[in-house]
């Protein structure tokens, strides 16, 4: 299969991005921006970044996306042997929404080991979560700190700088997204853009058929639908899909494997 042409992101639009991408939590005490202490060696060359949406079912993308030397995975998706065939399993980058720490962990205050252990699949991965940037979402943000910081987990949590998250809205916002909210896996393929010479991105499909016309679930791990009234999937993907068209990124549809059989 032929590579797209790939060109670099031009950062006119992003006028915080690179230094103000990421905040790292170090200590008690500081908060250290990436700008001068990285938690990984740029430019990262290939990176995938997996949405999780239900075109991935069947997709057989696995093993490309683990071939990336970084993968980035949204809100703590479903791996293992069920779902490895098509999403993979390597992941360097993962983010939690605060919400589902609160829906799903009960805030850390009764299932802190069942979130440690929930984690493991994602081996010594960062864990990224907009703490400052709304007001609720700081308490479990810090809550997820001290837990993996209790238990010794593996994995280390990033912080997202409020100035990134800020600036990327008003970016796409620019662009025609219009949306109470961007969605994560957006910000993540902005991040990936300026931290990667190539970037493809997978599970990106807001529609409720895939190309063949055939129905496909919301997700590729369940059907549960989004909130209404929060994200516009339909304007993020058309930003995407000019972006492939451009050669800035490439966006994966259907089946990675065409001569396999499904």
């Amino acid at each position: 299969m032929r590579r797209p042409r790939w060109r670099r992101f031009s950062l006119a639009g992003f006028p915080a991005l690179r230094p103000l991408l990421l905040h790292c939590v170090t200590d008690n005490r500081a908060l250290l921006s990436v700008a001068r202490i990285l938690p990984f060696r740029l430019p990262l060359k290939r990176c995938s970044v997996v949405g999780n949406g239900g075109i991935l079912k069947g997709s057989r993308c696995g093993k490309q996306i683990d071939e990336a030397d970084f993968v980035i995975r949204c809100n703590l998706p479903p791996l293992g042997s069920d779902y490895s065939l098509d999403v993979g399993l390597k992941t360097q980058l993962v983010t939690v929404n605060p919400s589902i720490i609160d829906k799903r962990f009960q805030n850390l205050l009764w299932s802190r080991r069942s979130f440690v252990e929930s984690l493991k699949i994602y081996k010594s991965s960062f864990v990224y979560m907009p703490a400052f940037s709304m007001r609720h979402g700081t308490e479990p943000s810090l809550r997820v700190y001290y837990t993996l910081a209790d238990f010794s987990a593996n994995q280390s949590v990033l912080f997202a700088n409020p100035n990134f998250l800020r600036n990327v809205g008003k970016f796409w916002k620019s662009k025609g997204v219009h949306s109470k909210r961007l969605s994560t896996g957006l910000f993540m393929v902005s991040a990936a853009l300026s931290l990667c010479e190539e970037v493809t991105v997978y599970g990106f499909w807001p529609f409720q058929i895939d190309l063949k016309g055939s129905p496909i679930r919301h997700h590729y791990y369940d059907d549960v639908p989004p909130l209404r009234g929060f994200h516009s999937m339909p304007e993020e993907f058309l930003q995407l899909w000019l972006l492939h068209k451009s050669g800035v990124l490439r966006v994966q549809l259907g089946h990675c494997n065409p001569e396999e059989p499904q």
